[in-house]
């Protein structure tokens, strides 16, 4: 197995540009990198899908065993699929002062009108780091879902967001038969699958 540890200063970037701007960016680059063998790559030409670095939260009630999590429309999908809403965790975009539980609190808010607390690290990951620069950073957070419900987003921004309120074992069916389709939520309900009785245990009251 090759020992071989490579770091940023092992790629050379011959040329930058922004080759689209509107509502998320691409950048172009020319570069090359250091290869295993020894030596430098020819080269390279490659797009990068620029869109921020994102929070993930997925809400649970460790007293109620619920999962609390909303549904909406995505561009994305169009075309693929006959629905184009999908089953979500909490999400948002990280600004530039903010810290990930910052965003964590205040898309809680925003789009189920809930306040979180007792966050709890999950994982930190590059979506798809062929050709986007997005990072995902999810956690775990307690919500009182009997106060959960209704329709939220912010106006502004476009968003129309549906709350769903879940049992966590019918959430496990729902990520099972395929009713759960995007990755962070699928990587958040299955961490929880395995740490359910040591969260909930942990978490059993409201802070």
């Amino acid at each position: 197995m090759s020992t071989i540890q490579f770091t940023s200063t092992d790629v050379e970037i011959l040329e930058q540009k922004i080759a689209y701007q509107g509502y998320f960016r691409i950048k172009h680059y020319q570069l090359r990198h250091r290869l295993f063998s020894g030596g430098w790559s020819k080269p390279l030409s490659r797009e990068v899908f620029d869109r921020g670095h994102a929070v993930g939260v997925l809400l649970i009630d460790p007293i109620l065993h619920k999962i609390v999590l909303i549904e909406q429309f995505r561009a994305g999908t169009i075309g693929r699929t006959d629905k184009p809403w999908l089953l979500e965790l909490i999400a948002g975009i990280i600004d530039t002062d903010e810290a990930p539980e910052q965003v964590a609190r205040r898309e809680t808010h925003e789009e189920a009108g809930l306040s979180v607390t007792d966050l709890t690290p999950i994982y930190e990951y590059w979506t798809s780091p062929g050709g986007s620069s997005e990072r995902v950073v999810l956690f775990c957070g307690c919500v009182d879902a009997s106060q959960a419900g209704g329709i939220h987003g912010l106006e502004a921004e476009g968003e129309d967001i549906r709350v769903v309120v879940m049992d966590m074992k019918d959430a496990y069916v729902a990520l099972t038969d395929g009713r759960i389709q995007n990755a962070f939520t699928i990587i958040a309900i299955q961490w929880l699958q395995l740490n359910e009785k040591r969260i909930t245990l942990s978490k059993n009251g409201r802070t």
